[in-house]
């Protein structure tokens, strides 16, 4: 019976699965449509310039040198689009604060100007035929996409029992571009940024496979794969190149925008808060952010089993408050406890204890929200009357979720190892009484 329902219940998986990949599956061709809109957190999206800047862009390059990756055999297209330039001609005509001219294609234009200029002279006559000067920049923007990282993070989980099985795999790469400002008049470089931008892909499948009955088989898959588009990660990437070079021009006074000095205060602001932030950010975009405080409180509430010399053990209730330290380096604290709880052997032993313990914990994942940990230490427990005492080693682990940097929620499992047999009144064989704890609770950090 339990076979037959764990079989159901991947089936139901499988189909949940299957249901997603015929949702996202296309039926009929689609028409053209407006080009993705790519979503970067501008920080001068609303902040104009007093002028516009005219700029000049001659080449924005691949610099990467690396190929599409294939499973098997070789290809020779290229892992990142070769339109860079046209994208971040689009990137600086969208900011509103440039006057990007054409400078990739420079000799078409000096061509179509000349065929221009020789079809006037034949008209005119003899008379002296003059165009309009081109527009000359005062500052020229290069740069390149500079590496492509592939499979920075890859990852998955899967499950299969009796045929049937359900997986999800994943894989982040990176790209890195780099944008430049150059003064035309002394060549200077004004400013200069990178940004990094990742791209995921992930896939998900379901299978069975299964005798039904002899000579009878059932084969059943489904999946779906979904691949961010190298092409809008560039995109993306520029973008936030390019609002990157106007902040730090804004903040370092190359540039004006409108609004005066309140517009630059703002611009400013925002600026050494992302900066903050980046600085924080480590390369899996884990934060770098101490959440905890060095002080806290922690009330818990649970269960306990005796393991000892009789049978039949029972979970009693039980409770504990604790009070924990944190070093410097926030993997690490410490924290001393006292509690009740029961232990009980059904119509055999019961009996009610104090405790305490003193404990050194590593938090496995300081800077996150939620984290495992470790911990383990010494401590006693004692009869209410304190007419008996027992030392005794603990260790355990758990997991803490913070729902704010204040309050943490979490949930623990503990092992008590005694230095007695005696624990239960009754000394038999050779191992010393121990008890298992199961429990969770809040931290309240201050």
């Amino acid at each position: 019976m339990k076979i037959t329902t764990s079989i159901v219940y991947l089936l139901i998986i499988s189909l949940l699965t299957g249901c997603g990949a015929y949702f996202n599956q296309p039926f009929t061709q689609t028409k053209a449509r407006i080009g993705e809109n790519t979503s970067p957190d501008f920080l001068v999206k609303k902040i104009l310039p007093s002028e516009k800047i005219i700029v000049g862009v001659y080449k924005f390059r691949d610099q990467t040198g690396q190929y599409k990756p294939v499973e098997n055999g070789s290809t020779f297209s290229a892992a990142i689009t070769q339109g860079g330039t046209t994208i971040l001609l689009k990137s600086l005509e969208e900011s509103g604060w440039f006057r990007p001219i054409e400078r990739e294609n420079i000799g078409n234009l000096l061509n179509e100007r000349q065929i221009i200029r020789n079809t006037r002279q034949e008209y005119a006559n003899g008379k002296k035929v003059t165009m309009p000067p081109l527009l000359f920049a005062g500052t020229i923007i290069e740069g390149g996409v500079v590496s492509y990282d592939s499979n920075i993070i890859t990852g998955g989980s899967g499950l299969r029992y009796f045929g049937a099985g359900v997986s999800n795999q994943y894989r982040q790469d990176r790209i890195t571009v780099y944008l430049r400002i150059v003064s035309t008049s002394t060549g200077e470089i004004l400013k200069n940024v990178y940004v990094s931008k990742t791209i995921l892909s992930q896939g998900i499948s379901a299978n069975l496979y299964r005798f039904v009955s002899l000579r009878r088989l059932l084969e059943a898959e489904t999946g779906v794969t979904k691949n961010e588009p190298s092409q809008l990660a560039v995109k993306e990437a520029i973008d936030k190149a390019v609002d990157l070079l106007i902040v730090e021009g804004i903040a370092d006074g190359i540039w004006r925008p409108k609004g005066g000095e309140a517009a630059i205060e703002y611009v400013k602001k925002a600026y050494m808060k992302e900066r903050i932030d980046a600085e924080k950010t480590e390369l899996y975009d884990r934060k770098k952010e101490k959440r905890r405080a060095k002080v806290s409180t922690g009330f818990g509430l649970g269960m306990a089993q005796i393991k000892g010399d009789y049978v039949n053990p029972t979970n009693q209730f039980g409770f504990d408050l604790k009070i924990k330290y944190s070093f410097n380096d926030p993997s690490f604290n410490i924290w001393g406890s006292v509690g009740r709880l029961e232990l009980d052997n059904k119509d055999i032993f019961h009996e009610i204890f104090l405790t305490s313990g003193f404990n050194i914990e590593y938090i496995i994942l300081p800077y996150e929200k939620f984290t495992p940990y470790l911990y383990a230490g010494a401590g006693s427990i004692s009869k209410t009357n304190l007419d008996q005492s027992f030392f005794k080693f603990q260790g355990g682990v758990g997991i803490e979720y913070l729902i704010s940097n204040k309050i943490g929620f979490f949930i623990e499992g503990e092992y008590n190892m005694l230095l007695s047999d005696d624990l239960d009144g009754r000394i038999l064989g050779e191992k010393n009484d121990m008890f298992s704890r199961l429990g969770f609770g809040l931290n309240v950090y201050f």
